[in-house]
């Protein structure tokens, strides 16, 4: 394993006197992809909503422990909270495009930063082309984003992550509602750009986090049950639980 990138200690979570994540302690590299998978209510969800702190914006939520981004603790009095989500972005399962035309979904945050044309037009390029989407787009960038096929709308939206160059990229089961041509499109474009960035994905198959993650991680229940490289963790797992959920006798 490479260069630790986020470091947890110790992570519970709760939401009100539910807990979600139980003691979790696990080091995440830098520019790899590592899948966190396992049943439902595994606390995975909650686990990357609380990597870049969209979990304040819930209720009754309360955290134990550290995250540590390049060594610092996320939850610090000193860390702006905008900050943090401009180096650690996040693609939703369902595709959210904003209402606007596709090269303006993506020129939307250089625009308020008042960047110039010429370098707007490079980024939402660049960004685009990354995703895997360029070539399918470019003759129609001012067309409702809306009109795109969902799996062009799942790439849209990680460009339009990639062109506000985050340092951490979150998905949370981004192709569970995608053909399997638009999943295959999805994971081409992440391995096209794993080695610039840090990735974590909650694959919506074990098969997923085969083809596409160098590191995997199984939770349950709340609780981190085997971590370690992909291929140990689905073809020789130490656990009979991970050997259980991976072979399909449950979940």
């Amino acid at each position: 394993m490479g260069r630790t990138k986020i470091e947890i200690k110790g992570l519970n979570f709760f939401y009100k006197d539910k807990q979600a994540i139980r003691g979790l302690n696990i080091e995440i590299p830098e520019n790899e992809i590592t899948a966190v998978f396992g049943p439902a209510n595994s606390g995975i969800t909650t686990l990357l909503r609380t990597l870049n702190r969209l979990s304040d914006l819930i209720y009754g939520t309360r955290v134990e422990g550290e995250i540590l981004l390049d060594g610092k603790n996320i939850f610090g009095a000193d860390v702006s909270v905008t900050e943090l989500r401009q180096r650690v972005g996040m693609v939703f399962d369902v595709p959210t495009p904003l209402p606007m035309s596709i090269y303006d979904n993506i020129a939307l945050g250089h625009r308020m930063a008042k960047r110039p044309k010429a370098q707007i037009n490079e980024k939402v390029e660049t960004a685009l082309k990354m995703a895997a989407l360029w070539d399918e787009v470019k003759d129609r960038l001012h067309t409702p984003a809306a009109r795109l096929s969902g799996g062009q709308q799942q790439r849209l939206c990680i460009a339009r992550v990639l062109a506000l160059e985050p340092e951490v990229i979150l998905l949370d089961r981004p192709c569970s509602a995608l053909d399997p041509v638009s999943t295959s499109k999805i994971e081409e474009s992440l391995s096209r750009i794993k080695d610039r960035y840090t990735i974590v994905i909650a694959p919506h198959t074990v098969q997923q986090a085969g083809r596409i993650a160098g590191r995997a991680a199984f939770m349950l229940m709340g609780e981190l049950i085997e971590y370690g490289d992909t291929s140990d963790v689905l073809t020789n797992p130490k656990d009979q639980r991970t050997s259980d959920y991976v072979t399909g006798r449950f979940g």
